[in-house]
């Protein structure tokens, strides 16, 4: 006689709630400064479980990590105050993902937390008042360009073979990959375009995936081995 399962038993029929729920990503966004709700709100609107970061401690178990614009200065000196420095690196060492948008991108190059072999220059664009819109092919987001705004973007000036650079506006980078870290010089969640949120939740999720069979693997040889 098969045994009865209680509703919602992910062994058969339809996966739980609670399955559906272990299955959403865990996304921080880094809370030091700049317009970090937008970027909650988006990657809720994705299917995330999103949520602030301001301390180490809250950067454990995140499946990624978003740094959004801001004051670059001002985040930078931020991480130094809270001790989030070494809690970051940890994070990228352990196979998590990265997403710096704007001044994100340059908390992420060689002279800062060295994320990205890129070097970056504030302020490339002008000041607030040359702040502008264009629009992009990013290489991997489909053929329909992608509204970028630019406010008091960053340009990359020089960096390493190990970047792939995803879109370009004239002879600078504009997007660009790295392994785990995705940047950007704007702001992709000040328009309602989620792609590259999308596409760096599609990052996030093949890592956790990724990390969860070298983790079984491991169980496995444990178990051998006893």
């Amino acid at each position: 006689m098969a045994a009865k399962r209680a509703p919602g038993d992910p062994r058969g029929g339809a996966p739980s709630d609670d399955h559906h729920e272990a299955q959403r990503l865990r996304i921080g966004v880094l809370a030091a400064q700049g317009d970090f709700e937008a970027h909650l709100h988006m990657l809720n609107s994705l299917g995330a479980r999103a949520h602030e970061v301001r301390t180490a401690e809250q950067l454990a178990k995140l499946d990624g990590l978003v740094i959004p614009g801001g004051e670059s200065t001002a985040i930078i000196k931020a991480l130094e105050r809270d001790g989030l420095e070494p809690a970051i690196r940890e994070h990228h060492g352990s196979g998590r993902p990265i997403f710096g948008t704007c001044a994100g991108m340059i908390v992420c190059d060689r002279n800062h937390l060295g994320l990205l072999d890129v070097t970056t220059r504030r302020n490339a664009y002008g000041r607030q008042m040359q702040s502008f819109e264009c629009e992009l092919t990013v290489e991997g987001l489909g053929a329909d360009p992608l509204r970028a705004i630019f406010i008091r973007a960053p340009a990359i000036e020089s960096h390493g073979d190990s970047i792939e650079v995803l879109a370009a506006r004239g002879d600078h980078p504009v997007v660009i990959r790295e392994d785990g870290v995705l940047a950007c010089a704007f702001h992709p969640e000040l328009t309602d375009d989620s792609r590259l949120h999308a596409l760096f939740m599609a990052i996030a999720t093949r890592q956790r995936d990724e990390r969860a069979q070298v983790d079984a693997h491991g169980s496995r040889r444990v178990g051998v081995g006893r």
